[in-house]
């Protein structure tokens, strides 16, 4: 197994060592693992995709600007 070290906030650090019976690493672990098996889905979702960065780029400010004018923040 390969080791990793990582900065974390000051305001982290004194509460994980007021949680010393957490095992933090393996916190960490099951995190990364959640992130990879949601990249991972998202590359088999997306392999066959036809979509262009552009095209995405330009449906999510679709997206935004409709969120924001449900919300009034836009006319």
């Amino acid at each position: 197994m390969t080791n990793l070290t990582l900065a974390v906030p000051e305001d982290l650090h004194q509460i994980m060592l007021k949680h010393k019976e957490i095992k933090w690493t393996e916190v960490a672990r099951q995190a990364m693992w959640e992130k990879a098996r949601k990249l991972e889905l998202m590359d088999k979702l997306l392999a066959k995709s036809e979509l262009t960065e552009q095209d995405a780029e330009e449906i999510g400010h679709k997206i935004k600007h409709g969120i924001a004018k449900r919300h009034g923040l836009v006319k």
